[in-house]
């Protein structure tokens, strides 16, 4: 059991400024995401694409805006679980919660604080028969540890730039990669895709184009795969592992079944403080909805500021929210 005084469900930028906001309070935060790694859709989709409306940035690349969030909440020390989905909330008698994910973590929290984006991103899967009884034993839709490739024969499935740049990692690490793709020409960087290509030339990896999944094998894990290219010719592939990015798909998942006011895929909120209507449950950012909202990241940390001091009277019940100012050997302090 983690135990923390506020859980954030999503660790995008506005999920890791909410830490900020909490470290300055003196409440502690874990943030869980379903991606492996911190960032949301900046780091994952887009990271380096320029953005322009954050202040004091007349321009900062979306992955530079996650790192400097980082070191900005390093002093508060948040812990993280990622890579797994949040699918049960259970509220204590003493009005907490304990948050069970997919992976069966469990985080003990007195506020949830939910700022998930667009909701949780789930993968989007291919139309296979049997897919579902080799996910978890063969079948992976995100790379947690690239160790779990090494010595291994994978097949990665995809024309984006997650799919390049797995492919180029892991050309180091597994026995064989291979790479499949459904078209003649990838959506990925131009830079990644020549080094793809420069693999398949020099015989470091195989890769196969205007080609689609169409069927897998195996007993207790994935052994095999099967291939058609656009001519109708079937390629059969020894594989241990099939890794399908095909990209992410937003969805609110098990949240919605919580008992929150939802509106189109967003959660209702009173801009008082953006409390959801459930006790001690609140929505920041994109995920929440309100006469006025706009979908910006700097609308999403001015609710993570009035938000989190409204949290604080559920960790620390027994005390007020304010500040003396004294002077302390001529020094102005708090």
């Amino acid at each position: 059991m983690i135990n923390t005084d506020i859980c954030i469900i999503g660790a995008g930028p506005v999920g890791l400024f909410a830490v900020f906001e909490a470290g300055l309070l003196k409440m502690r935060c874990h943030l869980i995401d379903a991606l492996p790694q911190v960032g949301g859709q900046l780091s994952e989709i887009y990271p380096q694409k320029p953005i322009y409306d954050i202040p004091g940035y007349p321009e900062v690349k979306a992955q530079e805006l996650v790192d400097n969030l980082m070191d900005q909440i390093k002093p508060f020390n948040p812990t993280f679980t990622l890579g797994e989905r949040v699918d049960h909330l259970a509220k204590q008698d003493d009005g907490s919660f304990i948050i069970t994910t997919s992976d069966k973590t469990k985080v003990h929290a007195q506020v949830v604080v939910i700022a998930g984006g667009l909701g949780c991103f789930e993968p989007r899967k291919p139309v296979l028969e049997n897919l579902e009884l080799f996910e978890g034993k063969g079948v992976n839709y995100m790379v947690k540890n690239p160790e779990t490739f090494r010595d291994k024969k994978v097949v990665i499935a995809g024309g984006g730039d997650s799919a390049l740049d797995w492919t180029i990692y892991l050309a180091n690490v597994s026995e064989r990669v291979t790479l499949v793709h459904r078209n003649e020409t990838f959506r990925g960087a131009p830079d990644s895709a020549a080094k793809v290509f420069d693999l398949a030339n020099n015989g470091k990896i195989d890769l196969i184009l205007s080609a689609n999944l169409k069927e897998i094998n195996g007993g207790e894990h994935l052994e095999s795969l099967k291939l058609e290219t656009k001519g109708k010719e079937e390629i059969t592939l020894d594989v241990d592992y099939l890794i399908p990015l095909f990209g992410l798909s937003p969805k609110l998942g098990p949240i919605a079944d919580w008992g929150l006011s939802i509106d189109k895929n967003a959660i209702e909120v009173d801009t008082k403080d953006y409390s959801t209507g459930v006790d001690r449950i609140y929505a920041i950012g994109d995920i929440n909805t309100y006469e006025g909202k706009l979908k910006l990241i700097l609308c999403g940390f001015h609710e993570a500021a009035i938000m989190m001091h409204s949290a604080f009277k559920y960790v620390y019940p027994d005390q007020k929210l304010s500040f003396k100012y004294t002077t302390v050997n001529g020094v102005n302090a708090f």
